[in-house]
């Protein structure tokens, strides 16, 4: 695997399992460690079997520029490769390919944690060449995943953006970024900090499937409602919508009621869109579990990696009239804490937390 030379303590230390920060409880029944385990020292190789495992690396930087023009920021962080939430649509699935690893199954298990994060981040903000530009996160793989709760290195990043000032933003469908409520807090009352969490749809059955590692779409508004509470303002990003799945009236209208109510400031709807890597991950999860919407999205997406402009508009659209008729994205919401989104190559599609 590309990255085995910054790998943390490469021979002395081994990979460890995700999640397994503390001594576990007694075991019930013999379950354990909820079948997590430790791997061995040797080399990652690509389409293993077996839990998720965190491959720990000492990165070289942690600013990234972000390819192309994007009008929000220029510049992200992202302290993990790979994503448990394993979202089978995740567009980010084929930069794991950069690894030697799977945009499959390895996406979903074989997580890079850049252990030295927080000091990178610290160091790079220092440099008399760093203008203190907007910082993005979330815009690859979500900073609040599952491994977050065990490497902490998201209270390390937030903490020297607010001792830098730096404006950021952060984009997420985890629930812990609860528990650094009192950083961002702290960092609000010296920059500019942008709050956007992902909801694309209310509907439990189509969750459970499609998103099996997220926190579910109530408890993620449960985190709008307490950023909402806490003073700090949060936009919705209402993606991905999934055509034939998520994309009726009654569907839409139930979940843009939803983020209404949880006190979300603005919303922005993005139709699925299928890259390489996630668009064949997501064939194959959706011939497994739905296989009469083939035909619909061999019509949408047979010709790239979008659906028609006239679709996305329908769908957009709709969104945008059901949010006005319960107040979101009135002019002038969510101004001071810009909301991010992920970088993507249609400009159409860059419009969170800024008028439709």
């Amino acid at each position: 695997m590309r990255w085995e030379n910054l790998r943390e303590g490469t021979t002395t230390v081994e990979q460890t399992a995700l999640f397994d920060h503390a001594p576990p409880p007694a075991p019930v029944r013999g379950t354990g460690r909820a079948g997590l385990h430790t791997a061995g020292p040797g080399p990652v190789r690509a389409g293993q079997d077996g839990e998720p495992v965190a491959i720990e690396v000492r990165a070289r930087s942690i600013i990234n520029r972000v390819p192309g023009d994007s009008p929000l920021f220029r510049w992200s962080v992202n302290p993990y490769r790979g994503c448990s939430h394993a979202c089978v649509y995740c567009f980010a699935r084929r930069t794991h390919e950069y690894l030697d690893l799977d945009s499959g199954h390895d996406f979903d298990t074989r997580i890079v944690v850049k252990v030295n994060a927080g000091e990178r981040l610290r160091a790079e903000l220092a440099r008399p060449s760093w203008r203190g530009e907007h910082i993005a996160m979330g815009t690859n793989t979500d900073p609040y995943q599952r491994a977050e709760g065990r490497y902490r290195l998201m209270p390390q990043i937030i903490a020297a953006l607010r001792d830098a000032a730096n404006p950021f933003s952060i984009l997420t469908k985890g629930t812990l970024v609860l528990r650094d409520l009192d950083l961002l807090e702290q960092a609000a009352r010296v920059t500019e900090v942008g709050m956007a969490v992902s909801v694309g749809s209310v509907d439990e059955t189509v969750w459970r499937t499609v998103e099996p590692g997220t926190p579910g779409p109530r408890a993620r508004l449960d985190v709008v409602r307490r950023l909402a509470e806490r003073g700090l303002e949060c936009s919705v990003l209402m993606a991905p919508i999934l055509p034939g799945l998520t994309d009726s009236a009654e569907q839409i209208e139930e979940t843009v009621a939803a983020i209404a109510a949880a006190g979300a400031t603005r919303i922005t709807p993005i139709v699925l869109h299928l890259r390489p890597g996630a668009r064949e991950w997501y064939r194959a999860w959706l011939a497994r579990e739905h296989p009469r919407l083939l035909p619909l999205y061999g019509r949408l997406y047979g010709r790239g990696s979008y659906a028609p402009d006239s679709y996305q508009r329908i769908v957009t659209a709709a969104v945008r009239e059901i949010a006005e008729r319960h107040g979101l994205n009135r002019p002038g919401s969510a101004r001071r804490m810009r909301a991010p989104t992920r970088p993507v190559d249609r400009p159409e599609q860059l419009t969170l937390g800024f008028p439709g």
